[in-house]
């Protein structure tokens, strides 16, 4: 099997498959055992779902850990190409995400999304694009050979971006759409899913490699968590189904009327960063992963988010959950996309 076969496993490739079992299930759940979804929406603090953070913490902790913060330090050595990134991510991002999730839903699918519908649905839009970059990040790297010393940078300035940018730009997007976001609630969620996994994956990898080395913690000791990591995943999207059933088998195109502006964005992200990579000459291997970055979505974020401000059975939260839905399929394309126009780019020296 080659590099770039073995880079993606199984169970990432056929992600979307695993969605919509996940979807089937959950909604056979929520259809025949509804005492299930409402036995554990009891347990909640804050209106956080204490089972659905539990499982969110079991994605997020493993992909923090595969994080090296010290590489921050190597900031200066590729400085364009992280600054297409930063921009696309956090300057251009969000507010296309906006603006095609808006016309989408409010105006071009007016005749079959409600108007209250159309604001959660572009609701659970604004935290996926207010939220880029997920672990999948490095498999897409990986696929396009970029650099990974890059990819490693800009996932860590990423992650410490969220942590500040985050907040203020999906409350001011929420709030552009009269959406009323209690601070309170929305800090909570940063705390709860970005800050307390970002630290615990921090100290982890630090006294892990400090006892036994980095190749043990690289090639042995963060293997041990990917089925932990599957495993939340699979029943996150189970829960998130169970509680929406009752929205999907009344509105089943809800489905693909969300998926349309959300894979519009993507492709339209990933052409802005790669564009911009040819402008300023930058190199391939740096110009891929720089698309990737930012056509790639915090899913595991976004969706957490959205259970925390509107509810496991809130249309903001299905609308997140189609976005894992599309993020493989679309970006395995994408993938396809950038190996097939290495020769648009040269072999500059340095970004």
């Amino acid at each position: 099997m080659s590099k770039e076969k073995s880079a993606i496993n199984a169970f990432q490739k056929y992600l979307t498959v695993w969605v919509i079992l996940c979807m089937v299930v959950g909604v056979l759940i929520g259809k025949y055992l509804p005492g299930i979804p409402q036995f554990l929406n009891q347990f909640e603090y804050a209106k956080v779902s204490i089972p659905m953070a539990i499982l969110i913490w079991l994605m997020i902790y493993p992909m923090m850990m595969k994080v090296d913060f010290q590489s921050i330090k190597n900031v200066g050595k590729n400085p364009k190409g992280l600054f297409v990134t930063w921009i696309t991510n956090w300057l251009i991002k969000p507010f296309t995400m906006y603006g095609i999730a808006s016309l989408f839903f409010f105006v071009i699918f007016k005749a079959f999304i409600t108007p209250d519908l159309a604001t959660e649905y572009l609701a659970g839009a604004v935290l996926l694009g207010a939220a880029p970059c997920t672990a999948m990040v490095f498999v897409w790297s990986s696929l396009t050979k970029g650099d990974p010393a890059y990819t490693v940078v800009q996932v860590a300035t990423n992650d410490l971006i969220i942590l500040v940018a985050f907040v203020p730009i999906v409350k001011f997007l929420l709030g552009v759409s009269n959406i009323s976001v209690p601070w309170d609630t929305l800090i909570l969620s940063v705390v709860l899913f970005v800050v307390i996994p970002l630290a615990g994956g921090m100290l982890t990898r630090s006294i892990t490699i400090k006892r036994k080395g980095k190749d043990y913690f690289d090639n042995v000791f963060l293997h041990k968590f990917d089925s932990v990591t599957t495993i939340g995943l699979l029943l996150t999207l189970v829960m998130i189904f169970s509680f929406q059933g009752n929205i999907i088998l009344e509105k089943p195109l809800h489905i693909v009327l969300i998926a349309i502006p959300l894979v519009l964005q993507t492709f339209l992200i990933f052409a802005i960063a790669y564009i911009a990579c040819r402008i300023l000459k930058l190199p391939y291997k740096i110009a891929a992963p720089a698309g990737m970055i930012g056509a790639s979505n915090f899913f595991e974020l976004s969706v957490a988010v959205a259970i925390a401000l509107f509810g496991t059975t809130s249309p903001a939260a299905l609308a997140t959950t189609v976005g894992v839905l599309t993020e493989v399929p679309v970006m395995l394309f994408l993938v396809k996309i950038a190996n097939k126009t290495q020769g648009w780019f040269g072999k500059g020296e340095r970004p």
